[in-house]
This record gives C-alpha cells, structure tokens and sequence, in this order.
C-alpha cells in the first residue's frame, strides 16, 4: 500500500513532516513533542494491523548503505518486505543513488520506512557530490547563533528532498577533554553556555524545516580519551558535575522542545553504580533519569548496537531486549534483526518483557 512518509511517522511517533508547523522560539516546558500530539487513526488502524512480530521489528533501525553491493540490497529489500522493520539509518554512498533505493525500499514497505542519517555537518558527512558545511567546533565560534538556525534549516530542505525524517544532530555534548578520540571537533566546545545555545539554534533549525532533530550523545560524551565505538568509556564526575556541566545542554533542549535524544554508551558510576554497564543498557538513566526526572516526552534513540562499547556486554538479541527494558524505543544498528526480534518475542510470550511496552512504543 502507497502512503506518504508523514503517515509512518505518526506510526512510530514521527509526524511532524504531516504537521507543517514549526517549534516555537519560546522556551517551553517539558512535555510531549508537538509531532507526537497530533491525532493519529490512520496509525492506530495499521497498528491494530500488525502482529507481535512485526510490531517488534516496528522498533528496528537498520543500517543500509548506497554503496554495496546487489546483495546487501537485496537483503534490505527482504528486511523490509518479509519483516516489516520499522526503518533504516543510510550510511556511506551517493544522493542518487539513495533516492533510488529509497523509493525501492519504501514501495517494499507494509508499513512506510523511518529514515535517518548522522548528519551533522550535512549530507556530505554521509554522501558525496553533496553540500557539506563547517563542523560545529567552527560554528561555535560563530557569535550569530541564528546562522546556525539558518544552516539548519537549509540542512532540512535537502533531507526532505532525499526522504530523510531523522537527522542524528546535533552533537550536545561539552567537548571538555582535548583527548577525546570521538567527539572533538564534532562538539561546539567547552563552554556549556554556548553549546546549550548553539545546539538549541541547530535543533530548531531543523525542526522547522519539518524533520527530527535528535541531541546526542546523552548523558554526554565529552570528557573520555576513550572511542565508544572500539569501547566503553569511563564517566567518574560525581552527580554534581554531571548536573553542572555534561547533563547541562541535554535538559535545556529538552526544555526548548527537544524531538529526539540518543542515548550513548558509557558508564556512569554516578548515574548506575552496576560495573560495567553502558548507559544505553540502564534503566536508571534512560527512565529514570531522561524521561522521568528531565521530563523527555520524545523518541529515545540508542546509539548503535554494534559499537563495542555496548556489543560486548551480551549477546545479539540480549542487548536489543536489554535496551527496550531500559527505556529506549527504537533500537539502532542492531547487530542481527533477526535474532533481536526473535529473542524480543521469547521474552514477551515468557513473561519477561510486557507486550504493552512494544505496543506503546510501537504506537509512539
């Protein structure tokens, strides 16, 4: 069936492409985002539609590229038509080719696919022959922060045109260690003041431009020597500091109408005193913490699933469970969908996981 792509993001909590409105200038007080207020029966009738099954792959972000091989899209292709995934995250290849497969896999598609990328420095950080601009360390020297607002919305005109709903910016975090391997010069600084203003202008850049603006890398990833893509780094500060300065951009976004946050992988003794314990694993920072404490009505994304930072603390399937028990609501880069749905449906026919929380995740 042939439906807009606003009409799968009431699906999954995505329909501010289907709004046209755009978030207000004023600050606002935490509450649930304007695209997930809005009424949705075609939502509920398709998600009435949908079985256990597909209601849990409803929940998956898979990563596709433009730049593989026939198979690699095939195997999407089969994804998407066999299972229903909820959507995919496109990384490395070319603006038209993506389109193409993009109208491939969306006419594949039962329900119509979520789509994201990282792009914080626009579609040049994933795709060639595409506009690519300053890396937010250059704009945070910038004093004008409606720049920011403007390159954000610009930023969004293109992803619309491409059929991109999500952008994994901006980067939050407070680029407080000058040997972090990861975020460095993707940060706007050291300075909280300045990358709460500067990520708040780009979040409502984009979200004006009718797309989903996602803050990351919560609880904040600035002060670590440590790539959470090869580990899981170590957090030490005590709650104070937290409060003071890493937690400081995230809970002002999400005071200004934040759509979306990523949760990283990190451990935070003060935030979950179980070793060894990434914050995408713990429930105490992603319920606790983001949603109940800080107020967070929007979509909770995980950072990938196949960083090591998080890949290594359980098995394929375990970590995809573990991560909806913690609070988030859609599952990024899992390491093999099939097993994360199939091990996801054992806990729920067991008694492990509540079916209510897939339905109420699904739905959002």
């Amino acid at each position: 069936m042939k439906r807009s792509r606003s009409s799968l993001l009431a699906l999954l909590g995505v329909g501010a492409l289907s709004l046209g409105g755009q978030v207000p200038d004023r600050p606002v007080s935490p509450s649930t985002p304007e695209f997930l207020s809005a009424p949705t029966p075609w939502a509920d009738s398709v998600f009435r539609s949908l079985d256990l099954d597909q209601r849990i792959a409803q929940l998956l972000m898979v990563a596709a590229y433009s730049n593989k091989d026939a198979a690699h899209e095939a195997d999407i292709e089969r994804l998407v038509r066999e299972r229903n995934i909820g959507g995919l995250i496109f990384f490395q290849g070319g603006p038209a080719r993506q389109a193409r497969l993009t109208d491939r896999y969306q006419s594949a598609a039962r329900t119509p696919l979520l789509l994201g990328m990282d792009l914080e420095w626009g579609l040049a950080m994933r795709l060639d022959s595409t506009f690519r601009y300053p890396k937010q360390m250059t704009l945070g020297a910038l004093r004008e922060d409606d720049l920011i607002g403007e390159m954000g919305r610009d930023i969004a005109r293109q992803m619309r045109r491409l059929g991109v709903h999500v952008s994994f910016s901006p980067v939050a975090d407070v680029n407080n260690n000058p040997a972090n391997p990861v975020i460095n010069d993707r940060s706007f600084g050291e300075d909280r003041e300045n990358v709460a203003r500067k990520s708040i202008a780009y979040m409502r850049g984009l979200q004006q431009g009718g797309v989903i603006a996602t803050a990351k890398h919560f609880p904040g990833h600035g002060d670590t020597d440590t790539d959470s893509h090869q580990a899981l780094p170590l957090i030490a500060h005590g709650r104070d500091r937290l409060d003071s300065l890493e937690l400081y951009p995230f809970r002002r976004m999400v005071k200004e109408g934040l759509n979306a946050m990523m949760v990283a992988h990190l451990e935070v003794p003060a935030l979950d005193s179980t070793p060894g314990l990434p914050s995408t694993l713990s429930r105490p920072v992603v319920s606790d913490l983001l949603e109940q404490e800080l107020g967070f009505r929007g979509l909770v994304f995980t950072d990938a699933l196949n960083m090591r930072g998080v890949a290594d603390a359980d098995q394929p399937g375990e970590v995809e469970l573990r991560a909806l028990k913690a609070g988030n609501d859609v599952l990024l880069f899992p390491i093999d969908p099939e097993k994360a749905i199939a091990r996801i449906r054992r806990a729920v026919d067991e008694g492990e996981l509540q079916r209510e929380v897939i339905d109420a995740k699904c739905l959002k």
